[in-house]
């Protein structure tokens, strides 16, 4: 839009809506006038075919873009390249801090390269939520959310600084205060327009709302019909400086939902089995858009809930489209009349309001019956691997043995707990936690946690003593809703309190264990879980403790709590004894169906979101009396251990210099199949005898006072230190060891993967790491990219990549490449002894065939053939100049 806006496909027309008008580009018209016939293009299509009307400049975006979009349908697959352009940007604190210090680093480094550093600042909207910081240090008490509030201000006080002055100095930035709420749910509740509307020289231009977002879960705002997913921080910093997001036109799935829901059966029971089937479908990199009769059936939160696993079930994301639904939950979430009204009258004029008598064409469909689902958790490590509830015993008794080798008397071994008058068990549940985006944001399933809760205490039972309870809610609509039902009270009597409103079990911030649970654990070796109602459950993520961890909705966190134990069945043992002494199963306290919709009906109200929303960023009293300077560049405090000037950009020349070929690379780590982000980004706790620690403990910073790996993101320091530690992670170089270590080849000695690294580099020997399948599953983690770079890694060598991470790397210039034919890291029988000759990368091309020539301990060598993962020009640009930010600057610089 703007001077350079172009009008191929004579498109450009105007709407209007209660007397206003609104400068929009026709899809019905552009269709006519060449683009084709677009009826039967699945609507998410539509919102990316409006994007490159709109963008249209001859250069960037040109015809043959918009064109390619409408011939999508000949095929339903497409090798075309196109620029993308979100129309804004959703960032989390914990992925958001080391974007905005590398937008802060970037103004210091335009000004070195002699440019004005006031090019430096947001050109598309920005919001940053701040939700990941806070921690369960407390809980099961009344005050537990005030104390874990107060110890998150006092931990996180240079974060906060940094991030106001940010807000400070920044056009186009704007943070939402710790305390709100979770940013999916600030973004579906209050932040999100479905259609967004500026001005643009003395015009009011309409379009769909778009967005990129630092966090995975981002594609929860699908759910309410608009469009984004997850990126790195990386990515995310380059499309807030308008850079568009380059993208091959998607294969679009179809997923057919049809009938109703069976009474009992929850949203999260849906979404784990669309997880499953999906991921048995294979979804990674495709759209998938939701339609058929089952859709009237579902309410906006059941959509979101759907929406946000989109990750787990491994696509760029799951679209609802506009239609009745969207437009009530616009209505009863206290958005503006008028902007509801231009949203209906927008999305008919468009073709983007969805009608069942058309039923759009997909690549392939995938059908799930409603009435079909039954009650379900997942684990013990992937959300994919749905349990009907029924056989959660069994599989966990069957994890003890196929894992852990457990004969029967192992199996049922006890531990003793220090001055308890219980025992530890095997499956026993050490933290139940009700948390997330995934079912916070779904008034039924949270109603029904609490009606659960009342039943329960009514029939006087109590939650196991060795269980860690906690509630944190996505919004403080949530606690208005509970509180006027009357359910927060029981939820608090069986220790539910409030402790925080954030992500906080769910990515790792669970706090510890009461230290007599944790010591039985640890002297004890027993293997215990979490169930959470969360949408991560990965290896080392939820707690060190915990080697099981089971993804369940909220009336089931609340029933695993009262049960204590995997090993219960809730379809049909006993949760414990009434007053009576009579025992006391699930069904008896289950609320029915009709009860939480007379609960919702009566507790929640369109008044609490507006009440909520209108000082949203205000935030409380600590965050408005957080220091902030108001400089145009940041102050860097050189002692600071939170937030430090990176060295991405040092020695930074205007000219790229392009990439050399890669030679006698030794491997920094050899990986199997599904190594997520977590296994390489710090996450967690940090360890005292840990790199990181040790770096900690030299800065004069004691053991309680390290914090998370999270909020220290804005260290490079503490995070290249952090990157590949995960305690889970298995490094095939060292067999039998878990945790971040591998084997300095020339002297053949075990250390850290840190400490090696640092050896080779002062050395001068390039590194490499080589993975499995699924490399990179996972969270949008920025660090997971800029750490393999800091540590010396030229290349990674897998046989497939999860999207983001693989978008990530390119980002930090680390070249990604996969095997072909039938060679694997086990095929050519890879041990960590051999060392790696590249050749071709000076002058690659996009998903070129690479030489790579293998030269074994024994001095024989093999020569393999690796596919390069630039996909697109852009990707290659973005490497060759040694990552995307390096690529934005020296452009911003011309």
């Amino acid at each position: 839009m703007g001077q350079n806006m172009l009008d191929s496909f004579k498109a450009h027309k105007t709407l209007d809506v209660d007397g206003k008008s609104y400068h929009y580009f026709s899809l019905p018209d552009a269709a006519e006038n060449g683009v084709g016939n677009i009826d039967t293009l699945p609507l998410s299509l539509k919102v990316l075919l409006e994007n490159l009307l709109r963008h249209e400049d001859g250069s960037v975006v040109v015809a043959k873009d918009v064109k390619a979009v409408g011939e999508w349908l000949k095929t339903q697959s497409s090798t075309h390249e196109i620029a993308y352009h979100p129309a804004r940007v959703l960032m989390q604190d914990f992925t958001g801090v080391p974007g905005v210090v590398d937008l802060a680093a970037m103004r210091q480094a335009m000004q070195d390269l002699g440019g004005d550093p006031k090019k430096i600042n947001p050109l598309s909207p920005v919001d940053l939520v701040i939700d990941h910081s806070v921690m369960v240090d407390h809980f099961g008490s009344p005050d537990a959310f005030r104390s874990n509030v107060d110890l998150e201000f006092e931990r996180n006080a240079e974060r906060y600084e940094f991030l106001k002055w940010a807000q400070n100095s920044f056009d186009n930035f704007r943070v939402v205060p710790p305390g709100t709420g979770i940013c999916h749910q600030v973004n579906l509740e209050y932040l999100a327009k479905v259609i967004w509307h500026r001005e643009i020289d003395g015009e009011t231009w309409a379009y769909p709302d778009t967005l990129v977002g630092t966090d995975s879960h981002t594609t929860m705002i699908n759910g309410l019909a608009v469009l984004g997913w997850g990126v790195g921080g990386i990515e995310a910093e380059a499309a807030m400086l308008s850079q568009p997001v380059s993208m091959l036109i998607p294969e679009v799935i179809g997923c057919k939902l049809s009938g109703v829901l069976k009474e009992g059966v929850t949203a999260t029971d849906l979404v784990l089995t669309v997880v499953e089937r999906l991921r048995q479908k294979g979804v990674v990199g495709k759209f998938v858009e939701f339609f058929g009769n089952g859709l009237d059936t579902l309410d906006l939160a059941n959509r979101a809930t759907i929406a946000n696993m989109a990750p787990e079930y491994g696509a760029t994301c799951g679209f609802f489209p506009i239609d009745d639904e969207a437009i009530r939950y616009l209505k009863f979430t206290g958005r503006d009349d008028h902007q509801v009204n231009l949203v209906e009258a927008y999305a008919k004029a468009q073709g983007m309001w969805r009608n069942p008598a058309i039923e759009p064409v997909y690549t392939d469909v995938v059908e799930i019956e409603l009435e079909k689902i039954e009650p379900s958790i997942s684990g013990p490590k992937r959300p994919q691997d749905r349990i009907a509830l029924s056989e959660a015993d069994n599989k966990f008794r069957q994890l003890l043995n196929d894992v852990y080798s457990f004969d029967q008397a192992e199996a049922d071994r006890e531990a003793p707990v220090e001055g308890e008058d219980y025992t530890l068990q095997h499956g026993h549940v050490a933290i139940a936690a009700i948390t997330s985006c995934t079912n916070t944001s779904n008034p039924s399933v949270l109603l029904g946690a609490g009606l659960l809760a009342k039943k329960a205490v009514e029939k006087g039972l109590k939650v196991k003593p060795w269980v860690k309870t906690s509630l944190a809610p996505g919004s403080q609509v949530v606690t208005d809703y509970l509180e006027k039902a009357g359910l927060q009270d029981f939820l608090d009597r069986l220790g539910f309190n409030l402790v925080g409103y954030g992500c906080t079990t769910c990515i790792g911030n669970s706090g510890g264990l009461e230290s007599h649970v944790s010591k039985a654990v640890n002297e004890h070796d027993m293997v215990v879980c979490s169930v959470l109602s969360g949408n991560r459950n990965f290896e080392g993520r939820i707690g060190q403790d915990l080697r099981a961890n089971y993804l369940a909705s909220p009336p089931l966190v609340v029933a695993y709590a009262l049960a204590g134990s995997l090993h219960v069945n809730l379809t049909s043992d006993s949760l414990g004894e009434d007053h009576n002494g009579d025992p006391v199963y699930l069904k008896d306290i289950w609320p029915s169906d009709s009860e939480i919709k007379d609960a919702l009906e009566a507790s929640l109200t369109p008044e609490m979101f507006k009440e909520r929303y209108a000082d949203v960023f205000l935030g409380p009293q600590q965050w408005q009396d957080t220091k902030a300077g108001d400089g145009f560049t940041f102050d860097w405090n050189p002692d600071s251990t939170y937030v430090r000037h990176p060295t991405f950009f040092e020695s930074m020349e205007q000219e790229a210099a392009g990439q050399d070929d890669i030679i006698e690379a030794r491997p920094l780590a050899i990986l199997g199949d599904s190594v997520t982000t977590d296994h390489i980004s710090p996450a967690g706790a940090i360890k005292k005898d840990s790199p990181a620690g040790k770096y900690l403990t030299d800065h004069d910073v004691e053991q309680k006072d390290f914090n998370s790996y999270g909020s220290r993101r804005g260290n490079h320091e503490v995070m290249m230190r952090g990157t590949f530690a995960n305690i889970r992670i298995k490094n095939e170089m060292v067999p039998g060891v878990e945790g971040g270590y591998t084997v300095y080849i020339p002297t053949g000695e075990q250390m850290s993967i840190y400490d090696a690294s640092m050896r080779y580099q002062a050395e001068g020997t390039p590194l490499v790491v080589v993975g499995g399948k699924e490399y990179g599953t996972g969270s949008s983690r920025d660090w997971a990219a800029k750490g393999t770079n800091l540590l010396g890694v030229r290349a990674v060598i897998v046989e497939s990549f999860e999207r983001i991470h693989r978008s990530n790397l390119i980002g930090m210039g680390v070249l990604p490449l996969q095997f072909t034919g039938k060679d694997t890291r086990k095929s050519l029988k890879l041990t960590g002894k051999e060392t790696f000759d590249i050749k071709g990368v000076s002058s690659l091309k996009p998903r070129q065939k690479v030489d790579c020539k293998i030269t074994y301990e024994n001095g024989k060598t093999k020569s393999v053939k690796l596919l390069c993962r630039l996909d697109t020009a852009d990707e290659l640009s973005y490497f060759n100049n040694g990552g995307i930010l390096h690529y934005v600057l020296r452009k911003l610089n011309d």
